[in-house]
């Protein structure tokens, strides 16, 4: 039995859970993706034992707040290219980018022990589309803008957006992921950006979600 699961799951009631969660959200996971994320989250609770990379431990809690919390935002993806600004222990980046294989991530975080978390799910998990930074994301210069950059409980948004503006280009999406819809942040925006947000209904998550999505005002 799973180190993170249910004492009364099997470990084919936990896949056909999570497929059946991220059918919920739009996204059609196969079982053998499902088995892969399912292993992320027992490298991340191994991990968590030692390194403390994050709170949430039990079994159940671990597929809605790190898994289909995740995929939830994988329909407001546009273009080839995705940044995960903050990634922490790699979420939402390592979920999306195993759903979105013809996508490139690039998952960016300061924190070396969450990095290296990151680095071992890569080699773990098999997966070749995403590279790994270990920097803040405001000193970055990428060559090129990315298409869509993600956040997740990463700062208010005027201050999220200043520093994620090297990443940012004229047609660049930002998803930001936040919990009840924040209107004040909403209303503190420059008058260069255009702010819709949406609830995202997260199957077995209690808890209020939405994401934010920005993209740049036309001039």
């Amino acid at each position: 039995m799973s180190c993170f699961a249910v004492s009364a799951a099997t470990p084919a009631q936990q896949t056909a859970a999570l497929v059946q969660g991220a059918a919920a959200l739009g996204v059609a996971l196969t079982e053998h993706d499902a088995l892969r994320l399912l292993q992320l989250l027992e490298e991340l609770a191994r991990w968590s034992r030692r390194f403390n990379l994050t709170a949430i431990r039990h079994g159940p809690d671990m597929v809605t707040h790190h898994l289909l919390d995740s995929l939830a935002v994988n329909r407001y993806l546009q273009g080839d290219t995705v940044a995960d600004a903050g990634t922490g222990a790699g979420f939402p980046g390592l979920p999306l980018a195993l759903v979105n294989p013809e996508r490139r991530f690039t998952l960016i975080d300061s924190n070396g022990k969450k990095i290296r978390f990151v680095s071992h799910a890569l080699r773990t998990l098999g997966l070749k589309n995403v590279q790994v930074l270990q920097a803040r994301v405001e000193t970055l210069r990428p060559d090129a803008p990315f298409d869509t950059v993600v956040a997740r409980a990463f700062a208010p948004l005027p201050r999220m957006l200043e520093l994620i503006t090297p990443l940012c280009g004229p047609y660049t999406r930002v998803l930001a992921q936040k919990g009840r819809q924040p209107a004040q942040e909403i209303m503190a925006l420059s008058a260069g950006w255009q702010a819709e947000s949406y609830p995202l209904n997260i199957p077995g998550l209690g808890e209020e979600r939405c994401v934010v999505v920005l993209n740049a005002a036309p001039p």
